[in-house]
């Protein structure tokens, strides 16, 4: 029997493409990816599409979330064997991590799809990305949010969506915390690694409890922690956030001498404001450096998740006027590297 799939189609460089030196939205031929992948890949597998949103995915707002979460949420689960959703590479971590939370109990898998060029480039692995999600969920039946994509010379791999991290600076690739995805294709097989990071199929493929009705807080600055990073410029007397959230260095340090560069100094500031400062990511198994020591007693910190999720889980705390500690406690998709 024939398998079906849903594809939600959202814009994206995946959907895009190139037109001289600049990469547009097409308007002319929507479905151009499914088209190839049949041509390339397998004719008989059967595909409905739906487009709640047609953006570059830099210029996603709210709205365009609740819009695409709006679309899964309707989708009769019942009918397909999975959904697999375009986007564009630049928020897509976002966008992924986000699902993996709040579809955490999803019945059937759904795969993220993105390219770094458009399909008429080329250098486009748009359609192995998209063949990578169809034969994912073909073969592989975990229910849960997954990424699919495949990085220059590497094999295509399937990300826990609850993992994957930022795009990596100019080439655009991705990877999962602690560089170890949950597969990846290699003949044509789905190869799972052995590592401790990586939870066991079954439990992938166990019920999980619902993550209930969200509501996203926006009202979060974020900052990364670089060399003579100035926080004096973070002033807040005229508008000021509900928390701060401080991307750390990897070996989960910030600077604490000096007066302007000193993030104790800046805690200090803004627990006076009343805003909660949120330090991530922090290695839970990992030795504490002198550097840190006075950090977990000022501030939230945030064990054993990427950066992205801490964002994720922040806005989601407080969009429903909940604690952000506990919400940063919670294991709903495997995003506790130590969980």
């Amino acid at each position: 029997m024939n398998k079906k799939i849903c594809v939600i189609f959202t814009g994206g460089t995946i959907g895009s493409f190139a037109n001289g030196d600049t990469v547009e939205l097409s308007s002319e031929n929507k479905s151009a990816l499914i088209e190839l992948y049949k041509q390339q890949y397998c004719p008989d597998v059967r595909f409905d599409e739906l487009r709640p949103l047609d953006i570059l995915s830099e210029n996603i707002q709210f709205t365009d979330l609740d819009a695409m979460a709006a679309c899964l949420r309707a989708v009769n689960k019942g009918k397909y064997d999975g959904i697999i959703i375009t986007h564009g590479t630049d928020t897509l971590s976002f966008t992924a991590t986000l699902f993996s939370q709040i579809f955490c109990d999803i019945s059937i898998p759904v795969v993220f799809v993105s390219a770094l060029y458009p399909l008429n480039d080329e250098r486009s692995m748009g359609v192995e990305n998209f063949a990578g999600a169809v034969k994912f969920i073909e073969e592989e039946r975990l229910n849960g949010v997954f990424v699919s994509f495949k990085n220059d010379f590497e094999n295509l791999r399937i990300h826990l969506a609850s993992r994957i991290t930022v795009a990596e600076q100019i080439s655009g690739h991705f990877s999962s915390v602690m560089g170890a995805p949950l597969c990846e294709l290699v003949d044509n097989k789905f190869i799972y690694p052995e590592s401790p990071y990586i939870p066991s199929k079954e439990a992938i493929a166990a019920q999980r409890n619902p993550y209930g009705k969200y509501d996203l807080c926006k009202d979060i600055v974020t900052i990364r922690a670089r060399s003579f990073l100035d926080f004096s410029y973070y002033n807040f007397g005229q508008k000021k956030p509900r928390a701060v959230i401080i991307e750390l260095y990897h070996s989960g340090t910030v600077c604490t001498a000096g007066e302007e560069t000193n993030v104790l100094k800046f805690i200090d500031y803004c627990r006076r404001l009343g805003i909660s400062v949120i330090l991530s990511p922090v290695d839970s198994s990992a030795r504490v450096y002198s550097s840190a020591l006075e950090l977990k007693d000022k501030c939230i910190l945030a064990y054993d998740t990427s950066f992205e999720m801490t964002v994720v889980k922040v806005m989601l705390a407080l969009g429903k006027d909940k604690d952000i500690a506990t919400e940063l406690s919670t294991n709903n998709f495997f995003e506790k590297i130590h969980g």
